[in-house]
């Protein structure tokens, strides 16, 4: 569903990046790959994908841009771009820094908008382009831990469909917003969080292939009447009532 067309993925070197690289490809996507690091996990899921990748710290406009520069070089268009890239550090309200705040948002916020910058004016010039952010069920319900997070993704989430109607017809924007995930960031979760990840209407946390399947979905040509949404893909962990 996505034959022949170029996709940049940020945060791809681990997690739902490295799901969605994977399946991005297996639809007949060209991949390119974006990590903060040149690390070993990036490296070696290239040369897995056989694909290009960039390096840059999403934070760092100039670096983006200088980034997506050099890609477009070498592959002179970009169709898709999802931003995965994020981060979430824990910390409770009051014990929260302003670095605490600034970090998250720089990272979450401004790395997907940097990235949009940097690339929406390539699509406008093709007349063609699909963006796909990553929100979390945080933009919507929450438990102590993580303001900061979930405020950066409630932005994310009004970020989108700003961006979907000023850039309307070519470029559709739209977001996923998933629930709990098994990504590296299980490492991390404590029995309360395990308790109440496990308390979705499936009884089970999401697969980050799960999670792939919805980018691509609305990455591709199959959700050509969409733009400005944001899917919630959680097991019905929102509406568990729990």
């Amino acid at each position: 569903m996505l034959k022949d067309k170029i996709i940049l993925i940020t945060g791809s070197s681990s997690g739902i990046g490295v799901a969605t690289a994977r399946l991005a490809q297996e639809y007949g996507a060209k991949v390119i790959l974006h990590g903060r690091t040149e690390s070993p996990e990036l490296k070696t899921l290239a040369k897995e994908l056989d694909c290009e990748y960039i390096v840059c710290d999403v934070a760092d406009k100039s670096a983006v841009e200088s980034a997506v520069a050099d890609i477009l070089k070498k592959v002179k268009r970009i169709d898709v771009l999802v931003n995965s890239a994020g981060i979430a550090p824990r910390a409770k309200f009051l014990e929260s820094t302003d670095e605490h705040w600034l970090d998250i948002f720089k990272v979450n916020v401004l790395g997907t908008a940097h990235f949009c910058q940097a690339v929406i004016p390539h699509m406008q010039k093709n007349k063609y382009g699909r963006i796909v952010n990553i929100a979390s069920i945080r933009a919507y319900i929450d438990t102590a831990g993580r303001p900061a997070y979930s405020a950066s993704k409630a932005a994310i989430v009004n970020l989108t469909a700003v961006l979907a109607k000023e850039f309307a017809p070519d470029i559709a924007v739209n977001a996923v917003a998933p629930g709990y995930t098994d990504t590296p960031i299980t490492a991390n979760w404590d029995d309360e969080v395990w308790a109440k990840a496990k308390t979705s209407l499936l009884k089970r946390i999401a697969q980050p292939k799960e999670i792939a399947e919805a980018i691509l979905f609305l990455a591709s040509d199959r959700a050509s009447f969409m733009t400005g949404q944001t899917i919630l893909v959680d097991g019905g962990y929102s509406i568990s009532g729990k």
